[in-house]
Formats: structure tokens, sequence, C-alpha cells
């Protein structure tokens, strides 16, 4: 498996750079980072120690007329309704769990949300990820829809949980 995580590797950096690269007004990738010996968080680049501990990113996705169908609880008004706020890849580092780095940045991702215009913000979480559904949960985030998969059916791979969260204009 050794001689796979270099592909792996550079398929995500591709990736990630493909999404930071894309002109989207509406894409945004965050990233925690714990800094020390600097006068001014502004400028981390002077810094002696930096330890990147956490990141999100958010965009705005567009359902297809299959998401339509297979999604019937999203209960579409019109044709208006086919773009929505997504957030993923949300992740900190192990050493730094337990410490509000996740809440902070999915805070700072409602707001950005909210600042863009929509009032709702979709993820999907694993149901097996515990950890992260009781983060989701804490945050007022609820079960919209249970993803099946031929894993899921076949192998009794987790399934995939899509959740939601609804805001007023306070966050």
């Amino acid at each position: 498996m050794g001689y796979v995580r270099p592909f792996l590797r550079l398929g995500i950096y591709e990736d990630l750079r493909n999404r930071i690269r894309s002109k989207s007004e509406h894409y945004l990738c965050l990233v925690a980072m714990v800094v020390e010996n600097t006068e001014s968080t502004r400028d981390v680049s002077n810094t002696r120690k930096q330890d990147l501990v956490g990141t999100v990113e958010i965009d705005v996705r567009s359902r297809s007329g299959m998401d339509v169908l297979l999604f019937k609880s999203w209960q579409l008004d019109n044709l208006d309704d086919f773009e929505y706020a997504y957030l993923s890849n949300l992740a900190v580092d192990a050493n730094y769990r337990k410490l509000g780095v996740a809440q902070k940045l999915l805070s700072y991702c409602e707001h950005q949300v909210l600042g863009w215009g929509f009032c709702e913000l979709y993820l999907h979480v694993l149901e097996n990820n515990y950890t992260a559904r009781r983060l989701y949960d804490k945050a007022g985030y609820r079960l919209q829809e249970v993803e099946w998969t031929f894993g899921s059916l076949l192998f009794g791979q987790p399934r995939k949980l899509l959740l939601r969260k609804s805001f007023s204009s306070k966050v």
C-alpha cells in the first residue's frame, strides 16, 4: 500500500489546487493554524513556528435533475432552488481536537454562507463517525436523508448521512 500513497497525495493535491484556482465567487477553503512568536495574526509568514491544525471547505452546488428525484424531501418550490450551500472536508488534527477548532471553523462557514445569501447549509457525514455527528448535532444540524450505496448494501460499509442546518439571519 505504501507505493499507492504518493499517487493518492498527488490526486488530493491536484483536486485542492483546482478548486482553489477556480473563479467561483462561492468557494472558500479555510485553514486553522497555531502560530507562535508573531506580533500580528494577519502576517504569519515571519513566524518561527506554524502548525496547520484544521481545514474546511464551503461552496455552492447545483442540484441535478437526478438529485431532485432522489431527494424529494428537499421539496423544491421552483427551479431557483437548485443551488445550495455545501460544507465539506472539515478536519482537525488529532492533537488539537476538543479545543473548539472545529466549532470555530463551522461557525465561520455559517456566517459566510449567510453572507452569500443562503439560509441553509448541507453536509455529509458517515454514520459511523460519531465524533463528527455529535459536533454537528450540537451545532444544530439535523438529518435530512440517509444515502444507501452498493457498498453499504452489499458489504456493510457505513451509509452517508445528509445533514442540514437552517438558520435565521443571526448565526
